[in-house]
């Protein structure tokens, strides 16, 4: 079997040694594939496929948050096929349908990665950070307290990233009352909540339990039953994160005021449903865009308060990148209020600086 993770934190918080002290009391042959990255490579992926052939490799546990078992969904599938995978889903335009079983041991949360077959790689020669296919995972262990050691910055973050995957769904359509939005709603309040209460507790595991449940209702797709999803932020981030490596929640958090603010009209009733019913906001004396801003408002004091960027400056990104590049280089989803063009991409990229 093919054991898979990151850098060192699963060898100093313990999980290596249980996990392999489990896996050699049952007999299990073990190669290790280690290095993924936090934005994994179409060459680390091809790196993990070919060590998965040569060993002849019958299972692959991956171990990690997101980006791990990003890799691992498509190393799963490359391993079983001859063209490279890239070109089979984007130039071929065809699904894998063979992979190496798979399982996962979730100690970095947010991305619900765990929970789908979706994974997003970078293709550095291209500068794309896009979606590809692959595997479903046989089985996941969500422990919160595989995710205790995680840095508070990381925990944080992976949280934010959550809660961006409720807004890009909510954002969508219907705009009318329904029960997936209700769902979302809870889902949202309990997130806030409770990223503020592992700030003030990091020692709180009923609070950091909350935070791995609700990353995996965020991407098991009951939220998105009945919905058409918006999820513009995640690709303007996902080409800002091809240009720069930045990180995926804090790129999300540096995005997603000044997004909303340039949509806001677009779908005040909805806004004003969020500032309302997630941030609680006493809609006496307001109209429904005064209302609408407010909420908006009120996500903008969050990510300060936080301690997330909300700007690409306080993020580290330079001014000077090829913005027009990157802009003209975002997918354009069909889904949001936005309905946006490449010129629209580059005013809210501007916006962010």
């Amino acid at each position: 079997m093919l054991l898979a993770y990151g850098g060192g934190s699963v060898k100093r918080n313990g999980v290596y040694d249980e996990l392999t002290g489990i896996l050699k009391a049952e007999g299990k042959t073990v190669t290790e594939f280690t290095g993924i990255m936090s934005n994994p490579t179409c060459a680390k992926v091809r790196e993990g496929a070919k060590l998965a052939r040569e060993s002849n490799i019958d299972f692959i546990l991956a171990v990690g948050g997101g980006s791990v078992i990003d890799c691992c969904k498509i190393v799963s599938a490359q391993a079983k096929l001859d063209d490279d995978i890239w070109d089979y889903e984007y130039a071929q335009r065809k699904i894998p349908a063979e992979f190496i079983p798979m399982g996962a041991v979730v100690t970095a949360f947010g991305t619900g990665a765990e929970m789908n077959n979706g994974a997003v790689i970078i293709y550095q020669e291209k500068k794309l950070k896009s979606a590809l296919w692959g595997a479903f995972y046989d089985f996941a262990v969500l422990d919160p307290e595989y995710t205790m050691s995680m840095p508070m910055r990381q925990v944080i973050s992976g949280a934010f990233d959550t809660l961006s995957h409720c807004m890009e769904t909510y954002f969508g359509s219907p705009k009318e009352d329904n029960l997936s939005d209700e769902i979302n709603e809870a889902v949202m309040r309990d997130v806030i909540r409770n990223i503020r209460a592992t700030l003030k507790n990091p020692e709180d595991k009923f609070a950091r339990s909350e935070l791995v449940w609700a990353s995996a209702m965020g991407e098991n797709g009951v939220l998105k039953i009945g919905e058409a999803t918006d999820f513009q932020r995640h690709m303007m981030e996902r080409q800002l994160g091809a240009y720069t490596d930045c990180n995926h929640g804090m790129g999300l958090s540096a995005l997603h005021t000044a997004y909303y603010r340039y949509i806001v009209a677009k779908g005040a009733d909805k806004f004003a449903k969020f500032a309302e019913r997630v941030w609680g906001i006493d809609p006496s004396g307001k109209n429904e865009m005064e209302l609408a801003n407010a909420g908006i408002d009120a996500l903008a004091a969050f990510i300060k308060e936080i301690g997330m960027p909300s700007n690409f400056r306080e993020l580290g990104i330079p001014a000077d990148l090829p913005w027009k590049e990157i802009a003209d280089s975002v997918t354009l989803t069909p889904g949001g209020y936005g309905h946006l063009t490449h010129e629209d991409v580059l005013k809210i990229f501007e916006a962010c600086k």
